[in-house]
């Protein structure tokens, strides 16, 4: 598909997951036979008889062996239980230096039949302030279909990110959409909208001297990894994810 402004970088190659990159994730962890609980939103990590007492906004604590953590390095350090403890001072300096750029994402949805004309499936933008990336969804996955109507999703700028971090999201998807009607006139008006805060978009400076993951507590295991601690590319990740198993695989 044609990709308007993409900087190639020689030797590389770059993929599409059709189904989204997400339908990776699940198709290893269908592989795995794990059990995978979904929408558990952690928020106090202690200790109990030897083992990891995790509790979630669901209520009651459940036991682990070994925890591992993914999710963005200042949410780690925003746990309680513990953990507070357990993170000794230089740990914490390592997490705290961590950061992240913000961004804000929106998805139109249009009905079937629904055209848009324009001569690329995705376009990178370098002279807007709001809109960095558009893409016409179905024709970058190449799952245009008949019974699906069309859809498009814009990725703005990390400065217009950082600049409405706290701004209401009505008025952040109306500037957005008043934006993406400037650079792209022709577009139809969509059957519905949906406005995204991407709070840790991507890494801009990962945890330092850390070769993937960081090691906060050994007897039970509790260990932390994901794209804070390398790069947030698909490289970072498997990097990390790699590294988190090996030390988890010794420890068993």
């Amino acid at each position: 598909a044609r990709i308007e402004g993409l900087v190639e970088k020689e030797g590389s190659c770059d993929y599409v997951a059709p189904q989204g990159i997400s339908s990776i994730v699940k198709y290893y962890l269908q592989q795995s036979g794990a059990d995978v609980f979904y929408e558990r939103h952690v928020t106090h990590i202690s200790l109990q008889d030897g083992k990891w007492a995790v509790t979630s906004k669901m209520g009651s604590p459940e036991l682990f062996d070994v925890v591992i953590l993914t999710m963005p390095v200042p949410q780690i350090l925003q746990l309680q239980g513990d953990i507070v403890n357990i993170i000794n001072e230089k740990q914490k300096q390592q997490l705290e230096s961590a950061r992240y750029s913000s961004r804000y994402a929106l998805g139109l949805f249009y009905e079937v039949g629904a055209q848009i004309d324009v001569p690329w499936a995705a376009k990178y933008i370098t002279d807007n302030p709001c809109i960095r990336f558009i893409s016409i969804d179905n024709k970058k996955r190449n799952v245009e279909s008949p019974e699906i109507g069309p859809s498009v999703v814009v990725h703005t700028t990390v400065t217009f990110g950082r600049e409405h971090l706290d701004s209401d999201p009505a008025e952040v998807q109306q500037l957005i959409l008043s934006h993406l009607e400037n650079l792209v006139p022709s577009l139809p008006k969509a059957d519905s909208v949906k406005c995204q805060k991407w709070r840790y978009s991507q890494v801009t400076k990962a945890v330092p001297n850390c070769s993937g993951q960081m090691i906060l507590h050994t007897q039970p295991l509790l260990i932390c990894g994901g794209d804070g601690f390398t790069c947030s590319n698909f490289d970072g990740c498997i990097e990390s994810a790699m590294s988190l198993a090996e030390t988890v695989r010794s420890h068993l």
